[in-house]
């Protein structure tokens, strides 16, 4: 069986995060293509019936807009304090202080 062991580390070919130079120059055309035949596409898409007009824009939506996952209420609730975390971690020391001090009044009220 070709390929390297388990636990090896991996030498050689692309880097992790490297974009496929093949998969780029395919976007790029198909780009190309949108961007030199707008109009005609335009005005194939106002010929379309109402219905099928909205199925292709929403079909091609998934491709201009990045995909949502669905998150529990709990998790949805870590991602909030993590962000927090990070903006307090980043904040001068004052601003942490009056924030504390206003957090500690608000549970006293």
């Amino acid at each position: 069986m070709a390929g390297r062991r388990k636990g090896t580390e991996k030498t050689g070919g692309r880097k992790k995060g490297t974009p496929n130079k093949i998969s780029g120059t395919v976007k790029e055309w198909i780009a190309s293509i949108i961007d030199t035949n707008r109009n005609q596409f335009e005005n194939d898409l106002e010929l379309l019936d109402p219905g099928e007009r909205v199925r292709v824009i929403s079909n091609l939506l998934q491709y201009v807009t990045p995909k949502m996952q669905s998150m529990s209420p709990g998790e949805m609730l870590n991602e909030e304090y993590k962000k927090l975390e990070e903006l307090l971690e980043s904040a001068p020391d004052e601003v942490v202080d009056k924030i504390t001090e206003r957090i500690n009044k608000l549970r006293n009220e």
